[in-house]
């Protein structure tokens, strides 16, 4: 496979994982294949009801979602901004020469809704809370594989179901993420990593991080 085609895919996969766990009620990724009467969940499966048609179902009867607001996702994810994380990677990273603004810009085509609901300072802390997680799961833009190899197959349906109910604040998506392993005092230390990132893009990028940080 062609690197640049690794690079992209790796990124939509970035995306896809951590957007749904960041927010769920904004996600939109690929049809899933459900039959006519059924919607495609935001996780990706097939069924009905609100679990299945409501917030952030990507295909079939679903409940109308949300408007996309007038907000550019490359405007606030200037070079600057991007750059800013990668080059706090060290130059014997893997990622040092793999991740790139356009890979990501080009990946956030399959997700056209990204960054965009909501209010302008809503886009702006969905930015910086996808951004957090990314600095904490690659090290700045460090690694392109799982340190001590697959651990999860995150297109294994039992990692994510239908009866996750997105909450308000950045807590809320630390527990979609990794919540088994980190919130309720799992690991207090890896929490505040994560809201440290976050905190910082917010500021960055001049929204208010707004409350329930922790999870």
């Amino acid at each position: 496979m062609a690197p640049s085609v690794r690079k992209n895919q790796l990124l939509i996969v970035l995306l896809g994982v951590l957007i749904a766990g960041a927010a769920p009620s904004y996600v939109v990724a690929q049809n899933c294949g459900c039959a006519a009467a059924e919607c495609c969940s935001r996780w990706g499966y097939c069924g009905t009801g609100d679990d299945y048609c409501g917030t952030g179902c990507q295909g079939g009867p679903c409940t109308p979602a949300a408007p996309t607001n007038d907000v550019s996702v490359p405007d606030i994810v200037t070079p600057e901004f991007f750059g800013g994380i990668l080059d706090q990677a060290a130059s014997s990273c893997a990622g040092k020469n793999f991740y790139s603004r356009d890979a990501f810009l080009e990946a956030l085509n399959s997700y056209s809704r990204f960054g965009r609901v909501g209010s302008v300072d809503d886009s702006r802390r969905e930015i910086a809370a996808f951004f957090a997680h990314v600095t904490h799961e690659t090290g700045h833009f460090c690694y392109i594989e799982e340190i001590d190899g697959p651990s999860k197959d995150y297109c294994d349906e039992g990692q994510h179901t239908v009866s996750m109910q997105c909450c308000q604040g950045f807590g809320a998506t630390i527990r979609a993420i990794n919540g088994a392993l980190e919130c309720d005092g799992a690991n207090p230390a890896t929490v505040q990593a994560r809201v440290g990132y976050y905190t910082d893009y917010c500021n960055q990028l001049g929204v208010a991080p707004g409350d329930n940080l922790t999870c």
